[in-house]
């Protein structure tokens, strides 16, 4: 799959330590399994639009995975079922994505966190959730934790993105800017063949829409995203979201940002710019630095902590580290609470 493989690279360009498995021996799903292949449970937000919510798992506490840009909520194929065996937890599908209703565009932070506290209110999920975010579900996580703070006991945050690269590798902005010019104009055309219902195509650039299957999926689950990225409210949903993200990267963190005492873990992949320009990547990599540092110190109880052997996919490449550190913004959580 052309862009759901590749828009988080796209993101990545824009802008470890394992842990041993539960005590019933848990271990990771190396393939996404056929359950992905069909929406798990369509929670109504009214409007006649549904979302596709994915939960797992029991306990007092409930973890919320919000994915990347381009993603839906089986990236998380790895985390969740070992997030399982410690609590409750739900990844879901943001409009557009996988097995959601198209929503009203734009599709900005604004929209996706208005999602968010619908979804969580007609599901009934109880709340104040542990928030897991990457790429820029890390920015929805944090507006929401900033717009509805008592809903979120604590935050994992996994690569958040560069914000203000423009500052730091002026070079790569600007090829940035020139590239999205094309990038814009070949997911309309994506979008144009959509509409006339021409998707799959045969066209040697329309081809390029859907791209090769995803390695990691199934048959079954390839077919299904092969249908669902064949729609048109798929398309002019990857293009708000990109067109959007100029809005949300271009600045720096905001300094009036603050989550109080709430505990927060940022996790930085080691190579999230692996294959930048050697022009580029000093700059790429300080401006990221800058950024998770930024993050980190919205919270007196934040922590940095460095993912080694991943790229910016760390759910993908070390599970485990994701999972040790909601394990541990967990207890950090329930320690808060009873102090309160």
């Amino acid at each position: 799959m052309y862009l759901k493989a590749c828009g988080v690279l796209v993101l990545a360009a824009m802008f470890g330590q394992a842990v041993a498995t539960d005590a019933n021996h848990t271990s990771t799903p190396q393939r996404i399994p056929d359950s992905y292949a069909e929406a798990a449970k369509l929670i109504d937000l009214g409007h006649g639009r549904q979302l596709n919510l994915r939960c797992s798992g029991s306990g007092a506490q409930t973890v919320l995975l919000e994915a990347g840009a381009l993603a839906d909520s089986s990236t998380w194929f790895k985390v969740q079922p070992l997030l399982a065996a410690h609590t409750r937890v739900c990844a879901y599908d943001r409009a557009g994505f996988g097995f959601s209703s198209e929503g009203p565009l734009p599709r900005d932070l604004d929209a996706d966190v208005s999602d968010l506290h619908a979804l969580i209110q007609h599901a009934g999920l109880a709340t104040p959730l542990v928030m897991v975010g990457h790429s820029l579900g890390s920015n929805i996580v944090r507006q929401y934790a900033s717009r509805y703070p008592a809903e979120v006991s604590a935050m994992v945050l996994l690569d958040p993105p560069a914000q203000d690269i423009g500052r730091f590798a002026p070079g790569w902005q600007k090829d940035e800017d020139t590239l999205s010019v094309q990038r814009f104009a070949f997911l309309r055309q994506c979008a144009a063949a959509a509409e006339k219902h021409a998707l799959p195509s045969t066209d040697k650039e329309l081809s390029q829409c859907l791209g090769e299957a995803d390695p990691n999926a199934s048959a079954k689950v390839n077919a299904a995203n092969l249908a669902l990225m064949s729609k048109p409210a798929y398309w002019h949903t990857v293009l708000s979201v990109l067109q959007s993200n100029a809005a949300v990267f271009k600045p720096p963190v905001s300094k009036q940002e603050t989550h109080g005492s709430t505990p927060l873990i940022v996790l930085s992949a080691a190579n999230t710019y692996a294959d930048a320009l050697p022009r580029d990547r000093k700059g790429l990599e300080e401006a990221k630095a800058r950024t998770q540092a930024q993050i980190v110190a919205t919270s007196t109880s934040g922590t940095l902590m460095h993912v080694a052997d991943s790229s910016h996919d760390i759910q993908i490449d070390q599970p485990e580290a994701v999972v040790k550190a909601v394990v541990q913004v967990l207890g950090m959580a329930k320690h808060t609470s009873k102090t309160l």
